[in-house]
């Protein structure tokens, strides 16, 4: 039997006045993470470890105002009656579909000024933005949100096996809630791990397969996991995140079998697909 204890606190330390919350510090150790693998391959496939410093420093804050607007627009009966909460993004709520936007937008406008690959440039960098994505679930798991609809005690602890800390961060005000959070972060992770294992194999993957394929595998996920949530906006009948979903696991996957029609297509192996 466990014995209860409080939940994590959401503050992981303070200096001076400065309140350091554990949600930024796992965000961020996230995206450091994804840069360090980023930049790794990038030297394989012959693309400048600056182009992934001068990249984030443009897509990382615009991602992530973008992913606040997102969210806020989908809270705004919320945030409308509290314009004061708006600018806190550190006490959680930031849409990961609103940063993939934001930084889509950027990489296009950024690859375009370089004269480089857009394909290829998402195909080195999208297997860590997954993984990423899978590491900063655990600041929603601090912040005790995205989580799924109320369950049991025995449901955690005897189905799923779950570790304490992970239990007791699922009860909240003494309800105890599925959690959302842990099964999109291995599905996440999972993903990160087929796709740096597949996308150096001879003649598998095309310029742009790699980073199509973190698109299906992920939408595929999310669309099944949002569907478990209680805190996503409505669309008909389904969750705007699931309409997202859908859209963009077709949208992939046409592109896909468009572009492998295409015969002149490279690979991503290739040692000169890094160019336009």
């Amino acid at each position: 039997m466990f014995t209860s204890l409080a939940a994590i606190n959401k503050i992981a330390f303070n200096i001076g006045p400065i309140m350091v919350h554990w949600y930024g510090i796992i965000i961020a150790c996230g995206v450091l993470l994804a840069v360090i693998l980023s930049i790794r391959e990038g030297n394989r496939r012959g693309l400048d470890e600056d182009y992934i410093y001068d990249f984030l420093l443009w897509a990382l804050p615009i991602s992530i105002i973008c992913a606040r607007i997102y969210y806020v627009i989908f809270q705004w009966p919320y945030y409308s009656a509290n314009p004061e909460m708006i600018y806190r993004i550190w006490d959680g709520g930031i849409a990961i579909y609103g940063g993939l936007i934001g930084a889509a937008i950027v990489l296009v406008v950024f690859c375009k000024s370089k004269k480089i690959s857009a394909w290829e440039f998402l195909d080195i960098v999208s297997p860590t933005v997954i993984m990423a994505q899978g590491i900063g679930r655990w600041g929603n798991f601090i912040n005790q949100e995205a989580h799924g609809v109320a369950t049991s005690l025995n449901f955690l602890q005897n189905t799923l096996h779950l570790p304490h800390f992970i239990v007791q961060q699922m009860c909240i005000n003494g309800v105890y809630y599925q959690p959302t959070f842990l099964y999109e972060s291995v599905w996440d992770i999972l993903g990160f791990i087929l796709l740096i294992c597949l996308r150096h194999r001879k003649e598998l993957f095309k310029r742009g397969e790699v980073f199509l394929s973190y698109v299906m595998w992920y939408s595929f996920g999310r669309f099944f996991i949002e569907g478990m949530r209680t805190d996503s906006l409505m669309l008909g009948p389904l969750r705007v995140s699931q309409w997202l979903s859908f859209i963009f696991f077709f949208t992939a996957l046409t592109v896909w079998i468009v572009r492998r029609k295409k015969q002149n297509q490279p690979w991503y192996l290739d040692q000169d697909a890094i160019k336009q």
